[in-house]
């Protein structure tokens, strides 16, 4: 339940909020970086709140949940909001208002998810246990990116108006609420009585220097960044890509992302599995094999034929099928990049003798956020550089089109091989490269 609004807030941004800043008339490149500028202070306060989640210590609640059960409310309000198209056609006014409502939802996600996040690693310390906690955590995060495009597929009536998203952000917002709260009610009785943060007087340097020196956690941040990057870009490119590249028609577009979604649940609970009996390396590398296959089936998939239906001809129907097992099996290998980094994060922490699970998992969060709003502002400049006019609608020139199909596949494969790249030195099981005790 704890990852379900804060899943789905994130499915609705990765998907639709480029499309909808560029519906709403601001240009690519400026659409990029209002989205940027939000993930980038999503980023900054990590450490922050990271940092006053270790030092938090409720007796009812314990160190975590108080900053969930406060959040949920405010967080549900801001999420909704994100979606508002302001009345003013001033284009700079709508960036800064989008910039300013951004940073605010951002904050309140952080405030929420973060602590969450650390928990996963203080309930148990069982190896095992914590793959599977991990499993059930991204098992809602799916099923809520699930529902986000279900929901987007029916509210949202035409994609190229900025007031349509408004209805999906109100009734998302609830469902972040009410999720959250529950989840915060849940966890009561375990967070209790999980591990706690050490707490030493140190500086900033000092518990920064610790983060970099422990080994696993440079290793598994490095993943993390690099498969969530390839992620969101292929999130946030899909919605151009399908009718604008392939020719699928736009009602269709948003429905299949579904089979990705789908393949991305299974995949989990596979992974999960193999886990288990051969070990997270080997899924991982299985899975990011599927992921690079997929990717590549990306840049040689053909447009299909606008003069018929998706299934009006022969060669449609064999194109259409061609696409949906491209878009299985990268689902299947990108559910890696939920499960393997964060159930390999408690082995990290562990590492750690003072094991500050917040500052571990808030220094996950903010390069992976850093990245993607790089990769994002990046995204932005080279549809406008190529030439990509929203007013054109599907019909870009060759340029636009060659960008967006390069970005969905020959990108995020070369992002997924740096990461296999960067986890090519894991310590076997029993090294652990400790981090020594500093002197205070």
């Amino acid at each position: 339940m704890g990852d379900v609004g804060t899943g789905m807030g994130a499915a609705l941004i990765g998907f639709y909020l480029m499309l909808f800043y560029t519906a709403a008339g601001l240009p690519p490149w400026q659409a990029g970086l209002a989205y940027g500028c939000g993930r980038l202070w999503d980023a900054i306060n990590d450490p922050f709140v990271g940092w006053l989640s270790d030092k938090t210590n409720s007796p009812r609640w314990g160190p975590r949940l108080p900053w969930i059960v406060w959040s949920a409310l405010p967080l549900g309000f801001a999420m909704a909001a994100m979606w508002w198209l302001p009345p003013w056609s001033d284009g700079w006014v709508k960036f800064w208002i989008f910039v300013l409502i951004s940073v605010v939802a951002n904050s309140l996600y952080t405030c929420v998810n973060l602590p969450y996040a650390a928990l996963a690693a203080e309930l148990t310390t069982d190896v095992p246990l914590r793959t599977k906690l991990n499993t059930a955590r991204f098992t809602g995060s799916i099923l809520a990116t699930l529902v986000a495009s279900v929901l987007a597929g029916v509210l949202v009536k035409d994609l190229q108006d900025p007031s349509a998203y408004l209805p999906v952000g109100l009734v998302s917002g609830l469902i972040i609420m009410v999720t959250t709260l529950i989840c915060g009610w849940g966890l009561v009785p375990s967070a209790r009585h999980c591990q706690r943060p050490v707490s030493h007087p140190g500086t900033t340097r000092r518990l920064l220097g610790r983060v970099v020196r422990n080994g696993r956690f440079v290793r598994v941040l490095g993943l993390y960044l690099l498969l969530w990057c390839a992620l969101q870009l292929m999130q946030a490119v899909a919605l151009f890509y399908l009718p604008m590249v392939l020719q699928v028609p736009e009602g269709w577009s948003r429905w299949i992302l579904l089979p990705f979604l789908v393949s991305t649940l299974l995949g989990l609970w596979l992974w999960n599995r193999l886990s288990h009996r051969r070990g997270r390396l080997v899924a991982l590398r299985l899975g990011s094999g599927l992921w690079v296959a997929g990717c590549l089936a990306v840049l040689v998939l053909p447009p299909l034929d606008p003069s018929f239906g998706p299934t009006g001809s022969w060669a449609n129907l064999a194109k259409l099928v061609a696409l949906l097992t491209t878009i299985t099996t990268a689902g299947i290998g990108a559910s890696t990049a939920y499960l393997i980094p964060w159930s390999l994060l408690p082995d990290a922490i562990d590492a750690d003798p003072e094991k500050p699970a917040g500052q571990y998992s808030a220094w996950m969060v903010l390069a992976q956020k850093v990245c993607i709003s790089v990769v994002m502002v990046g995204y932005g400049g080279l549809l406008s550089l190529s030439g990509y006019e929203q007013a054109l609608g599907s019909h870009q020139p060759a340029s636009a089109l060659i960008t967006i199909r390069l970005c969905m596949g020959l990108l995020p494969a070369l992002l997924v091989v740096l990461g296999l790249v960067v986890m090519r030195h894991w310590p076997q099981k029993g090294q652990q490269p400790m981090v020594q005790p500093t002197p205070h």
